[in-house]
């Protein structure tokens, strides 16, 4: 009887602990899908965005600090931002991101000698752990980040770069590819790298068969696209970071829940033997 009961009050602990991950799993899958039309609607601007800054950047006599780089900053160290989230229960979310930031950080020296600025105490606590200094940790953007925030963020990298203080920055966060895929990535924001599309050949043929006509001109068009385009890359990489972390969340909880529920099958087939014997 007294081990009928025990495994009677396990029953009700693992039923406790089915309804929590279940109701978390409601409210990550809840804030998974309002996550995922922000970040989703925002990519098409983003990439007609890129694709304009890449032939602009091909065109003879097109030039830019931002894209080029710095003179006489090649040999300063770079400035790595890391996006990790405040909270866990995300599965392998924040160990896949601090896993390849401690290693891009042992492995460039540049990085590691350099500033090192992370935004989720996750991320914090980790490179703490791993006596890493922090020089900066962005606590203001939380689990929706406001577009205003992210440009000023933005805007600060742009500044401390073109001044020289470094000779890349670089953002490590999750992609978010599809609902079933995401992977840890190393973003170079500056210098800013436009994409190339359909090879250099022709890329090349494609800018030759078109005709720009700009005003001003060439260079006040980069000066003011290519900052654009340095503010819109940053926020698409805090919107797939979040969208990562939500159906990180998602899954795991779905795990747990199923877990619990298998968990509390087992207990009822023993409670009901127990009664029997």
């Amino acid at each position: 009887m007294a081990k009928s009961r025990e495994i009677k009050k396990r029953m009700k602990a693992v039923g406790n602990i089915k309804r929590i991950t279940r109701t978390m799993q409601m409210i990550a899958t809840s804030k998974f899908s309002r996550a995922q039309q922000a970040a989703t609607a925002s990519k098409p601007y983003t990439q007609a965005l890129l694709d304009l800054v890449g032939q602009l950047s091909r065109m003879e006599g097109a030039d830019h600090p931002l894209l080029s780089g710095v003179s006489g900053a090649e040999n300063k160290p770079e400035l790595t931002l890391i996006i990790s989230s405040d909270r866990g229960l995300c599965g392998p979310y924040n160990g896949s991101i601090l896993r390849t930031a401690l290693r891009h950080l042992r492995a460039n020296e540049k990085a590691s000698s350099g500033a090192i600025e992370v935004i989720g105490k996750k991320g914090l606590g980790v490179l703490k752990f791993n006596s890493i200094g922090v020089d900066r940790h962005h606590a203001q953007f939380g689990d929706k980040p406001k577009l205003e925030e992210v440009q000023k963020l933005a805007a600060q990298y742009t500044e401390r770069y073109a001044s020289g203080e470094f000779s890349a920055i670089r953002v490590i966060y999750m992609k978010y590819i599809s609902a079933g895929r995401q992977t840890p990535e190393i973003l170079q924001l500056l210098p800013f790298k436009a994409p190339e599309t359909g090879g250099a050949e022709g890329a090349e043929a494609s800018t030759r068969s078109l005709q720009f006509e700009f005003s001003p001109d060439e260079a006040s068009l980069l000066e003011a696209i290519v900052p654009t385009a340095v503010r819109t890359v940053l926020f698409q990489a805090f919107n797939d970071a979040i969208v990562s972390e939500h159906v990180a969340r998602m899954v795991a909880m779905k795990s747990a829940s199923d877990n619990a529920g298998k968990m509390g099958k087992d207990l009822s087939r023993r409670y009901n033997r127990a009664r029997q014997a």
